[in-house]
């Protein structure tokens, strides 16, 4: 199983590639850095336009650079204004070589509303510095989630999930799709 994904970011590539892992063996996945073509932040449904995006980039770039893949891969992480207020969610998409296309979310969790302009404004991972001090590594490894679940969840756990959410139409057969 050969996959590419829309990052060069390590966590979206681990994350991919654990997810893809519980079902499918000889699991490789090839970070490839494309443009989500939305904000810095994206806010409500430029989460799912900027992974859907990325996909699109990857099938772009895979032609252009004749790369054979049974599947393109794409994370985008944002923030989202719910009944009960913001939260910060992924949105996984997963297309393979034939078109079939599938999205899963992961686990959201609350933005306090002193923080919801400065997220928009500039991003979540620029948020958490100010709060926790720059950290330029933490985007690769747990991210900001780590920090506040008090390292009980990483940022590759929640992408993980939201993987494995859009694996479902893939894993399923005909009963899904």
């Amino acid at each position: 199983m050969k996959a590419l994904i829309g990052s060069k970011n390590q966590g979206k590539i681990e994350s991919a590639k654990t997810a893809l892992s519980l079902y499918f063996e000889d699991v490789e996945v090839i970070g490839i850095p494309v443009s989500s073509d939305v904000s810095d932040e994206p806010v409500n449904e430029e989460i799912y336009e900027g992974a859907k995006n990325r996909i699109e980039n990857l099938k772009q770039y895979a032609r252009e650079n004749k790369i054979d893949v049974d599947l393109y891969m794409a994370v985008e992480s944002g923030i989202s204004k719910l009944p009960c207020g913001y939260v910060i969610s992924n949105v996984a998409i997963i297309e393979d070589k034939n078109g079939l296309f599938s999205y899963g979310t992961g686990p959201q969790f609350p933005v306090p509303d002193r923080y919801v302009e400065d997220i928009i404004k500039t991003d979540f991972s620029n948020v958490m510095n100010k709060i926790f001090g720059e950290d330029k590594e933490r985007h690769n490894k747990g991210g900001g989630i780590q920090m506040l679940t008090h390292g009980k969840v990483t940022r590759i756990d929640s992408s993980k999930m939201a993987f494995i959410m859009a694996l479902t139409k893939f894993i399923n057969g005909e009963i899904w799709k």
